[in-house]
């Protein structure tokens, strides 16, 4: 049985430093210790994932998050063949009211994941990612755009704890 790909969005790594919400930031250090590290799923993130932590402005938090990247080995899709498909799917979920005009990052997200079959886009984002609704009306546009592959939108709590054999 293949392990599930997985995509890691920002959200999911800064909750790593996340103070301010201690239970969300436990599942979070459980998840990156217990199943990120153990390769128990391969994890992916892309360069929109990059680019947002190289927006943060404190110094020693960027510093932190992309120790993140390293420690842990994600692995980058690189996607520059796949740019305009990409960006093009990630414009359809705003064009059809999905995810806001000024949240292009989180639709590239989705569309990353849509196009390179990942199997969860973890987030803590349930406004626009971890979220039922919008799952069902991506996965929709997903179908009705060629892309029949259907994808769950989790939280790292919904990864974890799976069962013990």
């Amino acid at each position: 049985m293949r392990k599930l790909k997985i995509y890691l969005d920002t959200s999911v790594i800064n909750f790593l430093f996340a103070d301010d919400a201690p239970e969300r930031r436990e599942i979070t250090i459980d998840f990156f210790q217990n199943y990120v590290q153990k390769s128990i799923y391969d994890v992916y993130i892309s360069p929109v994932v990059i680019d947002e932590i190289n927006r943060t402005k404190n110094d020693k938090k960027r510093r932190d998050l992309l120790d993140v990247v390293y420690e842990y080995s994600l692995k980058t899709i690189d996607y520059i063949e796949k740019d305009a498909e990409i960006k093009a799917l990630a414009i359809k979920y705003i064009n059809h009211g999905i995810i806001p005009a000024h949240k292009l990052e989180d639709a590239l997200h989705i569309a990353i994941s849509t196009i390179y079959n990942i199997d969860v886009l973890v987030s803590w984002n349930y406004k626009h990612l971890a979220n039922v609704n919008k799952e069902r009306k991506i996965l929709a546009v997903n179908i009705t755009e060629g892309y029949p592959n259907v994808f769950k939108m989790a939280t790292p709590l919904e990864v974890i704890y799976e069962e013990e054999n």
